[in-house]
């Protein structure tokens, strides 16, 4: 009995031990090789800009951190994604086994991960799944459009990882993309797409678990991820290649070096896009005086894979005419407003000061308040590298016109360090360390403001009962069959014709066929 209660204990010892020595760590120093990176803000964290007024029911958000934030290191993370200028942000993951290393454009505004798995002009390089010993084909296909372009491609489970993300591996729905058509950017440096958004609008059904669900579910990674997209903010180093914007994807927490100031939480109003409520909207403190339902229609969302700010058509009008008549100093072709033409000034001349700030004010947490985020002609004014020379600095106006409503596209993003904090369904939104700004003006996050019922402005789908349809299937039928009498008529008269006047079918045939 004695030597049986020794050999027990022994081996209770030896458990211990090992679950000691295997306890989740910090991500491995001695993992895959990491390239030099150099710090993005560079220079902005010598004079960092002045942070905006704090208030105190932006506190509590930031104490709300929490154990889980400070369990994990973030600093393998921070500077993380690449890319160009109008033409997204991309992150590097590993993609089966053994691992194939690709570049994966991070987009908030849709749901699948898809990456390109054949021979494109575009591609440097894709996702071969023949080399994978862990790839299982689910046997269906998928067909995903967009605002522009769209691919389809085969669905299938693999292993994936980000190798400058958390310390964790998981099977992931992947879809292997065979056929697109204006989807892959030529000289983008990206291979594929990683939704972030909700099941609802995976494709091609919401049963398809989307990546950060599977993320949450198979590792310890807190259910929140945040942006810090840099725009022209990024310090551009030779070492890096053809990118030229930079920032950071936070996978399971806040880090509190990318911001200054307070972060402000607008609640996520449904889980499919990111979809939040706008109540207000200023030009250079000017109110556009729209009913708030306006700026919403049919919905608002935060979304990193678009560009541009979009606007509904009424809400873009106002928009421009404002901007139009606050930068009247110097006259600008109509083609520019549209997207269609650019303008360039001579390198380091361009006039910021005659442009107008653009303000947002989003519905906090508290439904009777809103905060105010401002932005900077240099983020709505898009540089252009591909046509500038060396001695002119060229942009495009990155505001442009919406038929499925307001998206805040990279170009907001760019002043901001955007937290989705899916586990409290919410988003929070505090000013950007790398975001660029003069000496006379910086983006801002401020509030509160009080108003009433701002949950009213958030737009509704219309609901129709099963009465009323029916209603107006009996009313359509009495149209058709309104409009069909008189034909009858007329064809009944063409046969009883016929029968009296058997030889003057040929002049009727022709009549009829005229």
């Amino acid at each position: 009995m004695a030597a049986s209660t020794f050999r027990v204990t022994c081996v209770l010892l030896c458990a211990a031990a090992w679950l000691l020595g295997t306890g989740r760590s910090a991500p491995d120093a001695s993992g895959p090789p990491r390239a030099i990176r150099v710090p993005l803000r560079q220079g902005a964290r010598a004079s960092p800009p002045p942070p905006p007024r704090a208030a105190a029911p932006a506190a509590a958000p930031r104490r709300r951190r929490g154990a889980a934030a400070r369990a994990v290191s973030f600093v393998d993370m921070v500077d993380n994604l690449r890319g160009k200028s109008g033409q997204g942000y991309y992150v590097e993951m590993a993609v089966g086994s053994p691992p194939q290393k690709l570049n994966i454009l991070v987009d908030t505004g849709s749901s699948n991960f898809a990456v390109g798995a054949a021979a494109h002009p575009f591609l440097r390089r894709y996702y071969r799944r023949s080399l994978s010993s862990s790839y299982r084909d689910q046997g269906r296909s998928v067909y995903v459009p967009y605002t522009q372009g769209r691919w389809e491609g085969e669905l299938g489970t693999d292993l994936v990882s980000v190798p400058h993300g958390p310390n964790a591996s998981l099977r992931a729905n992947i879809a292997a993309i065979t056929q697109s058509d204006r989807f892959f950017i030529n000289g983008s440096n990206w291979e594929g797409i990683l939704g972030l958004a909700y099941a609802d609008i995976a494709r091609p059904d919401e049963t398809l678990e989307p990546f950060f669900d599977s993320l949450v579910r198979q590792t310890p990674v807190p259910n929140l991820f945040s942006l810090q997209l840099c725009g022209a903010g990024f310090t551009q180093n030779y070492s890096l290649g053809s990118a030229t914007v930079g920032g950071s994807m936070i996978i399971g927490g806040v880090d509190p070096s990318l911001y200054v100031g307070e972060l402000w939480y607008t609640p996520i109003r449904r889980e499919w896009y990111y979809e939040v409520i706008i109540v207000r909207i200023e030009v250079n403190g000017q109110d556009l005086k729209m009913d708030c339902k306006e700026y919403n229609y049919d919905k608002s969302i935060v979304d990193s894979g678009t560009t541009n700010l979009r606007l509904p058509r009424k809400v873009f009008q106002a928009a421009v005419k404002a901007i139009e008549a606050a930068s009247s100093t110097e006259q600008f072709p109509s083609g520019f407003w549209l997207g269609e033409q650019l303008v360039c000034w001579q390198a380091g001349t361009t006039p910021w000061h005659i442009f107008p700030v653009i303000s947002l004010y989003l519905m906090s947490e508290n439904h009777n308040q809103s905060f105010r985020i401002s932005i900077l002609p240099q983020q709505y004014l898009r540089p252009v590298e591909d046509v500038a020379s060396a001695q002119e600095d060229c942009y495009k106006f990155a505001v442009s016109q919406s038929s499925t409503g307001t998206v805040m596209g990279a170009v907001i993003m760019e002043g901001f360090y955007v937290v989705f904090d899916r586990e409290k369904k919410r988003i929070g939104f505090a000013v950007s360390t790398c975001h660029v700004h003069d000496e006379f003006r910086t983006a801002s996050v401020e509030g509160p403001f009080h108003g009433v019922d701002l949950e009213d402005c958030g737009y509704n789908i219309p609901q129709t009962d099963e009465s009323t349809l029916m209603t107006i299937a009996y009313i359509m039928a009495g149209i058709c069959a309104l409009f069909m009498l008189p034909l009858c008529l007329m064809v009944c008269q063409w046969r009883f014709a016929r029968c009296l006047h058997p030889h003057g079918d040929f002049a009727d045939d022709i009549s009829l066929l005229k």
